[in-house]
């Protein structure tokens, strides 16, 4: 059934229910104020992908299409100031113009997060004029990251010397290694302002990395001093990356971002309420934990729009078999649809993670330090596991269209992309996951981040040879159980190693557990996800909806449970005859998710204007490729074929 679509953007008055609930189970209880504005807008003109005969517009003309659409974009904002200050307007930005234009996608959550929010957060006593960014009359980006810092940015060698009779800062690039590197400096897109990250020199001390706010072009060319140069073409989507460098370039004292990290004074002294040169730059850069927020949300949005793709592509791609026999859709075949519902439940559980991170994320604002600290552990495992996985479902949705799923013009090959830029940015995924690891198996421990309620599981079991406790694969409390198992499994072989290591080098002891450990961090975040899958079944009504829910939580968690199965064997959590049914179980539950792929799909809610840009979502893809001066259509008008008349 085709869910009809109110002038809010979702589905309304007479839709199907299962549908209806299942896009409220992704998108949250307030999908309207949340998503609606950004549904809206992804389906207008501006943001439609270009028409023209192949090949398409040249890298250039799309990176100058991304800032148009950055201007149209602002254009409909009531307020930038108000999309900086809110999180859930923040990711579901991401979440929406991800699968669209995964360039925008980039400029915009630079200037709009990283740039407009950290202003924002920074002397909220001593406002700016912010009018020029707010109003895109200058773009701003993020210089932080150098040639030779990227995830140890606090020792970036930029440095920022204050002068006292000038009253300001001289920023110096000291060498090769110190150019500002990836930042969008480029000329594209009109005149530029950064916030650079350099060293804070004051009287000859270095009090850490502070940000500063600095013009670094015009309409035509960079500013004095400023060095930019266009670094070679990455893959994926354009954008302006370059190289930036300093030659003594002077800013006033007020271009400094203080706050309780620190500031210099009237008098010309640094005073700061912050101990410890990494926690100051933290506080500096702490708009990076959003903006691993919203790399999950691009890749949550990116994930789900390859699917529906994919989906609608396997329903009206007929091939024939091996018999004469009718042509089947192939999305008929096992072979096919498996992955796809696979996929499907993955999807889901992204959907489900990234919503409950982004709720604990936004309710540690006025917590503690040390919960704010656990909570951003859990926004970090959480980005790296959702962008990993949803890596996995794009090329499993590109593979399954074939070489249609190569082409540009069919949406996915940006998408392909576009999720390594989110592995990278913000944080490499591996190296956010050492850190998480880390923490949780010299402090915290595995049990933290489980949040309210009740324990993340059952005891860890009766061990070899006893009898297996009860349990019911068909309840997903029970497999979130299973699931907290394998997990403490992983951090226990992790604390044995340390413990085998002994008390030598600790790059030796870290490597000892590095394995393990990264495996825990990873069961760890299935176990929330399962978590996040069971409250929502939970949170249905009985009826079709809840059913096609649970399944799709089963078979997530059985096929991470497959597997694990040794090790919930040995720990006495699964009995042999579980273990030897779960593959039939599994195969079962992708035949029942296997059935709904097309109802699943079609709760993601995606605009019907967005996946028409993208010919092989629709049965008449064909004429896509269709020839009007070819010899066909000179047969069907009456014209013999080989020639005209």
């Amino acid at each position: 059934m085709t869910t009809m679509i109110d002038s809010a953007g979702f589905a309304g008055a007479g839709t199907e229910p299962v549908v209806d609930r299942l896009t409220t189970v992704l998108l949250g209880e307030e999908a309207r104020r949340e998503h609606g504005f950004w549904r809206r807008l992804v389906a207008t003109e501006p943001f439609r992908r270009p028409s023209g005969p192949p090949p398409g517009p040249s890298p250039d003309e799309r990176l100058a299409l991304t800032y148009a659409r950055l201007h149209r974009l602002n254009e409909a904002l009531d307020s930038g100031a108000r999309l900086a200050a809110d999180p859930r307007a923040l990711a579901a930005l991401h979440e929406w113009l991800a699968p669209l234009d995964p360039a925008l996608t980039t400029v915009a959550g630079i200037h709009y997060n990283l740039f407009l929010g950290t202003l924002l957060d920074h002397d909220p006593d001593n406002p700016r004029d912010l009018s020029d960014f707010l109003r895109l009359r200058r773009t701003g980006t993020f210089l932080c990251t150098e040639v030779a810092h990227g995830n140890d940015a606090a020792a970036v060698e930029t440095t920022a010397t204050y002068d006292r009779e000038r009253d300001g800062f001289v920023l110096n690039t000291p060498g090769p290694g110190a150019q500002k590197f990836m930042p969008n400096t480029g000329p594209a897109g009109g005149p530029k302002t950064g916030l650079v990250a350099a060293r804070l020199i004051v009287g000859g001390t270095d009090h850490g990395v502070f940000l500063l706010l600095v013009p670094l072009t015009d309409d035509v060319r960079a500013l004095p001093g400023v060095r930019v140069r266009r670094l070679p073409a990455r893959m994926g989507s354009p954008v302006d990356h370059c190289l930036t460098s300093f030659d003594q370039v002077f800013v006033g004292r007020g271009a400094l971002l203080g706050g309780d990290q620190g500031r210099v004074g009237d008098d010309g002294e640094f005073r700061s309420g912050t101990a410890g040169r990494r926690r100051r730059f933290l506080t500096s850069v702490a708009r990076v934990t959003a903006g691993r927020i919203c790399m999950s949300a691009s890749a949550v949005g990116s994930a789900r729009a390859t699917l529906a793709v994919a989906v609608r592509y396997g329903g009206h791609r007929y091939i024939s078999g091996i018999r004469p026999s009718p042509r089947v859709p192939v999305i008929a075949h096992r072979s096919h649809h498996g992955p796809l519902a696979e996929a499907m439940a993955t999807v889901f559980a992204m959907s489900l993670l990234h919503r409950r991170v982004l709720a604990r994320w936004e309710a540690a604002a006025d917590r503690p330090a040390a919960e704010r600290e656990e909570v951003q552990r859990l926004v970090d495992i959480a980005k790296g596991w959702i962008t990993w996985q949803a890596r996995a479902v794009i090329v499993e949705c590109r593979e399954r269209c074939g070489a249609q799923g190569l082409l540009e013009h069919n949406g996915m090959t940006e998408l392909v992309t576009g999720v390594e830029g989110a592995i990278t940015a913000e944080g490499d995924n591996l190296a956010i996951h050492v850190k998480a690891a880390a923490d949780m198996v010299f402090a915290a421990g595995p049990d933290t981040l489980a949040g309210p309620g009740p324990g993340p599981g059952p005891s860890p079991g009766p061990g070899p040879g006893a009898a297996p406790l009860p349990g019911d694969l068909t309840d997903p409390r029970f497999l979130a159980g299973l699931l907290a198992h394998v997990e403490r499994t992983w951090f226990a072989r992790a604390g044995a190693r340390i413990a085998r290591a002994g008390d030598g080098d600790p790059l030796e002891r870290w490597n000892a557990a590095a394995g393990p450990a990264l495996r825990g961090v990873e069961a760890h975040a299935y176990r929330l996800a399962a978590d996040a899958y069971a409250d929502a079944v939970d949170a249905l009504p009985e009826g079709r909806a809840r059913e096609r829910l649970r399944e799709l939580a089963r078979l997530f968690a059985l096929r991470w449970i497959e597997r694990n199965t040794g090790d919930l064997l040995v720990g006495g959590r699964l009995t042999a005859e579980q273990a030897d049914g779960l593959a039939e179980t599994v195969e079962g539950l992708v035949s029942a998710v296997g059935a709904h792929l097309p109802a699943l799909a079609e709760s993601f809610a995606i605009p019907e204007e967005l996946l028409a840009d993208w010919p092989i979502t629709g049965a008449g893809y064909i004429d896509a490729y269709d020839d009007p001066g070819a010899s066909w259509h000179r047969t069907r008008s009456g014209t013999p074929a080989g020639g005209e008349r």
